[in-house]
């Protein structure tokens, strides 16, 4: 402690200290100079110069060689960079190049305050339907995978639409069920804007906000995201060779490409 009392009285520690100690920023001052922060790096300087006292004391006494073996003796990995640090120091650095040394990793550098701002685009094709609103993360009103299988209330819908269709279109019957069928089911009204606010008119589809999704709205916008391409397989870029195969050996054409996922007759053979 005597070693690290005489360190501490002949530093210049309270001096660096003032010279990078924040400053608290009024209202009044922000977007002036004064907010504007001083620092562009962090201090070369350690601002903890007793840190590592009695290492210096061994070194003195017993000299570079004897104290770098009695570190690699004791210590577990002495030469970490990190010092087994979990948030690293500012003045670490690490090397990253083996043909440059002067090419280093500092930590935080360059800093975050000295980076241009975020660019945050208005609009981007990835963001579906709502392209003009990069906060609207909702999935749900363009999910066409499961349009038909996740929720109860439109299960199968696509096929009752087909039956209703292939019935007499003048039966009183069928046409009261096609009505229904429109209708939809009677759940998730919506809120139609009025929130515990007030009316809002910020989004007039109504699905920008759990509470004023509504059927409507949803089955227009999943109507506007149904997928408008024919998928093909793919034995169709090979189907003139697949024919000529079966017309060589004067067998019938099979639908479709085999050879994909075929079992081997050594798994089809019994065990017993």
């Amino acid at each position: 402690m005597l070693r690290a009392t005489l360190v501490l009285r002949n530093s210049n520690l309270k001096k660096h200290t003032a010279d990078i100690t924040a400053k608290a920023v009024s209202r009044a001052d922000l977007d002036t100079p004064a907010a504007k922060p001083t620092a562009t790096a962090a201090p070369e300087e350690s601002m903890m110069p007793w840190n590592g006292w009695f290492s210096s004391f061994l070194k003195d006494k017993l000299g570079d060689e004897k104290y770098e073996k009695m570190r690699e003796l004791i210590l577990y990995r002495p030469n970490d960079y990190t010092g087994f640090e979990q948030m690293p120091r500012p003045n670490t650095k690490l090397s990253i190049s083996d043909k440059d040394p002067n090419l280093m990793h500092k930590f935080r550098q360059p800093s975050p305050g000295s980076q241009p701002p975020v660019e945050l685009r208005e609009t981007d094709a990835s963001f579906g339907n709502a392209g003009d609103d990069p906060y609207d993360v909702t999935y749900y009103k363009r999910d066409t995978g499961r349009r038909y299988t996740s929720d109860p209330t439109s299960l199968h819908r696509d096929l009752e639409k087909i039956k209703l269709e292939l019935l007499p279109e003048d039966d009183p019957r069928v046409k009261e069920a096609m009505e229904e069928f429109e209708k939809g089911p009677g759940s998730s009204p919506g809120n139609k804007g009025v929130f515990a606010t007030g009316k809002s008119d910020f989004d007039p589809s109504g699905l920008r906000a759990t509470m004023s999704t509504n059927w409507e709205a949803t089955e227009a916008s999943l109507d506007a995201n149904m997928p408008d391409h024919l998928p093909t397989p793919t034995w169709m870029a090979e189907q003139d060779e697949i024919v000529a195969w079966y017309e060589e050996r004067d067998l019938p054409v099979s639908i479709g490409g085999t050879g994909y996922g075929n079992t081997p007759v050594s798994a089809r053979v019994a065990r017993w």
